[in-house]
């Protein structure tokens, strides 16, 4: 599938670009019995895993480390193949990468030598798009990550939060239907995540893309999500899925928000608890003493 299915003849007007980084008719995936294991262990990897996401659904995937989150989003990129089961993509198999999803990592991944707006028009050249065409779409996406001011910097000019935003306006220039991400604020500051958290949410509502967010933060997921996906660890299998009916924007202070943090953590925490109980080197922390329901924020990771 080439880039040019998506984008047409390559003359877009200005108006065009903008509307064609918002397509809410695109996106649902369905994703049905996937299964995946390494080195022919069955509790390494992921198993039966089935799952629909609807267009334009903000999807946040959850769990304990090594319970198979980013091999369930490598699978859906097309970058892992599955051991079985299937992955369709409006009505599409998907069995190898390709334009209809972009991928977001947690280390941004831009070429030092490029300024900010040429890292986000690469992959539209490497298409053979015309420079009229890319320097739309580039725009459009530098305004929607706010970043138009620097445009000309150079990578090592940007600030950690900035790169990502780079990061995120590169895949959401090539209009996919699907944007996965890997815990793409891990490596970031709190203030900064949060600020990126309410600039996510400004995106995801502006484009109405399909989203499916890997995270070990139940903070994160929870200020962000339609809904939560939490795994099982050794195989990865789905443990329970959380919706949460909140509007966007929404309070990350807000009462609600704290009750949903600790019913996730709870799920997350109790999956941790089984898996280590089957090892000999099964450990819990005792329980804090003075430490009211609303500390999440002092560490909301698993």
């Amino acid at each position: 599938m080439s880039v040019f299915s998506i984008f047409g003849n390559g003359k877009a007007t200005s108006a065009q670009s903008a509307a064609a980084l918002q397509s809410p008719t695109r996106g649902r995936m369905e994703i049905e019995g996937l299964t995946k294991a390494f080195g022919g262990h069955r509790a390494n990897g992921i198993e039966d895993i089935s799952l629909q996401c609807r267009e334009g659904e903000f999807v946040c995937v959850v769990g304990p480390s090594g319970c198979g989150k980013s091999t369930l989003l490598n699978c859906i990129a097309g970058m892992v193949q599955a051991d079985h089961g299937t992955i369709r993509l409006d009505g599409k198999e998907v069995s190898q990468p390709g334009p209809d999803r972009a991928v977001v990592f947690q280390d941004h991944g831009l070429f030092p030598w490029l300024s900010a707006a040429e890292n986000i028009a690469f992959g539209l050249k490497m298409a053979g798009m015309s420079r009229s065409e890319r320097s739309d779409r580039v725009e459009t996406a530098l305004k929607m990550v706010h970043l138009m001011a620097s445009a000309d910097k150079l990578v090592h000019e940007l600030s950690g939060g900035m790169k990502q935003r780079v990061a995120i306006a590169r895949a959401l220039v090539i209009d996919p239907a699907v944007l996965l991400m890997d815990e793409p604020f891990a490596s970031l500051d709190a203030q900064t995540r949060t600020l990126l958290h309410a600039q996510l949410q400004e995106i995801w509502t502006e484009t109405k893309k399909t989203i499916l967010f890997v995270t070990h933060s139940v903070g994160e997921a929870v200020r962000l999500a339609d809904r939560i996906v939490v795994l099982h660890a050794h195989p990865g299998r789905i443990r329970r899925v959380v919706d949460i009916n909140l509007a966007h924007p929404r309070d990350f202070d807000g009462t609600e928000i704290t009750e949903l943090v600790h019913l996730v953590r709870k799920e997350i925490e109790d999956e941790v608890n089984r898996a280590n109980s089957q090892t000999a080197e099964f450990w819990k922390p005792a329980s804090a003493v003075g430490v009211g329901r609303d500390s999440f924020s002092l560490g909301d990771g698993i």
